[in-house]
């Protein structure tokens, strides 16, 4: 997503995303706006990049015969609203003005229930292995998008799945610099 890219508030949808709608996905409480942005890392298999798969799983097609660690979540219906592939390229799931079932059990600042109020972003990535500088420079227009797109949105906090589901959820992980992100997020308010 580079610049002059935008978002369609009325769609919800990204301009520049290929979109591969999910059926794990539905109405955000009545008067529910996000106000909360959530990192989150993926790879199928684990540490693998490229191929079907995270779509497979976002759209409930996952083949539970096409790798091992596939039986144990194949049945599992998940989303997120997008995906940074490792090439920077997005990948649009859910709407924004919709929830995505991504964050599970969780909390932000005693707010329960973060899929209500949040914007579900995953990586393509681990825990342990860096994260593409063009990543990260994606992530970044796209968070600065919605900001600027949602006035809910204009000072969400960006955080990751460990934050908000401690204990049960460690992406996007060490590997992750949240420096480096919030760098790309001051540069670009100073330029606009």
């Amino acid at each position: 997503m580079g610049e002059g890219a935008a978002i369609d508030t009325e769609s919800g949808l990204v301009q520049g995303a290929r979109q591969c709608a999910s059926p794990n996905q539905d109405e955000r409480p009545p008067g529910c706006e996000p106000g909360l942005i959530v990192v989150h890392g993926i790879s199928l298999p684990a540490g693998k990049f490229g191929g079907p798969w995270i779509d497979a799983l976002f759209t409930n097609t996952l083949d539970p015969a096409a790798h091992p660690s596939f039986a144990d979540i194949a049945a599992l219906r998940v989303s997120s609203h997008l995906l940074v592939r490792r090439d920077g390229g997005l990948v649009q799931y859910v709407p924004l003005h919709r929830r995505a079932w991504h964050a599970g059990q969780s909390s932000h600042c005693g707010r329960e229930r973060c899929n209500d109020f949040s914007v579900g972003i995953e990586l393509e990535g681990t825990d342990e292995l860096a994260y593409e500088a063009t990543q990260y420079e994606a992530l970044a227009a796209l968070v600065q998008a919605l900001r600027a797109s949602y006035p809910s949105l204009r000072m969400a906090p960006v955080v990751g799945h460990s934050d908000i589901a401690p204990g049960r959820k460690t992406d996007p992980g060490p590997a992750f610099d949240w420096g480096l992100l919030a760098g790309l997020l001051e540069a670009g308010t100073a330029r606009g």
